[in-house]
Order: C-alpha cells, then sequence, then structure tokens
C-alpha cells in the first residue's frame, strides 16, 4: 500500500509541490479507487478540513496532467478518477448501480488487442469497457 512518503515522492517526481490537497487526494483515490469528484472531494474534507470543491478540481486536474492519476469515464458516467496506472488494465462496469472494478489486461502485454487496421498509428493502449450485472444487481434482479 503506498505511504505518504510514496505520495510525495511521486509529486516531487512529477514537477509538483507536495501540499495537504494532494497528499489528501492521492490516499482517497488509494482507498477509494475510481471515485467521482464528490467522494473525493468527501474524503479530502475529512483529512484536512475545509477544502474548496474548485480546489480539488485543480488537484485532480494537475495530478492527471503530470500521469500521477488516470480519468475514466464509462458512457453514462460522471468522470471516476483511479491511481493504478502504467498496466493497461481495463475496466467492467454494472449496468444497475454503477460500481466499477478493474479486470487486468485481456491478452497478453499492452495494449492487450490488436486493432484490424491501426491507420499507421503506433498504438500503445487499449480501453476496454466490459458491461454487466454485479453480483449484488444480479442476486437482486433473481429475487
Amino acid at each position: 500500500m503506498r505511504t505518504t512518503s510514496d505520495f510525495q515522492l511521486s509529486l516531487r517526481g512529477a514537477g509538483l509541490r507536495v501540499t495537504r490537497p494532494r497528499l489528501a487526494v492521492l490516499a482517497a483515490l488509494r482507498d477509494l479507487p475510481h471515485a467521482d469528484t464528490d467522494t473525493i472531494i468527501g474524503a479530502v474534507r475529512a483529512d484536512v478540513g475545509e477544502v474548496s470543491h474548485q480546489a480539488v478540481y485543480d488537484v485532480l486536474r494537475a495530478l492527471t496532467t503530470a500521469g500521477l492519476v488516470r480519468r475514466i469515464q464509462p458512457s453514462g458516467s460522471v468522470a471516476r478518477y483511479e491511481s493504478r496506472l502504467d498496466d493497461n488494465h481495463h475496466h467492467v462496469v454494472c449496468r444497475s448501480c454503477g460500481i466499477i472494478r478493474d479486470v487486468d489486461c485481456a491478452v497478453g502485454h499492452a495494449p492487450c488487442l490488436n486493432a484490424s487496421d491501426d491507420h499507421g498509428f503506433t498504438i500503445d493502449e487499449a480501453e476496454v469497457t466490459f458491461w454487466g450485472l454485479c453480483p449484488d444487481c444480479s442476486t437482486n434482479q433473481s429475487s
């Protein structure tokens, strides 16, 4: 599990100042993968006290731009953020409750899939979203 000192090194390595809101956002994403901004704001406020929505949005933008956080947005969903990076993993999303879970690479090494026609692109990543019902929603629909 990543620690505060790991986060500090990551921020410095990305050329970002170490601030309490940045550390709190990274800790929130460690503990709450695939969190939306409202969830992150709540976690940050619980950690550091009062912080504005705009401050958290600014931190998320800076961390995403620096490559320390990944922004995902499955169809029909608000933006979500995660700190699992550099392994080209995919996601499975519940159509009913919207919960998101990580799914390891579908086949082999990145980009995991081969395009039938790459149109001359050098492909380095494939983004796959699997859709279905999570175990809880499947059980509830069966009842």
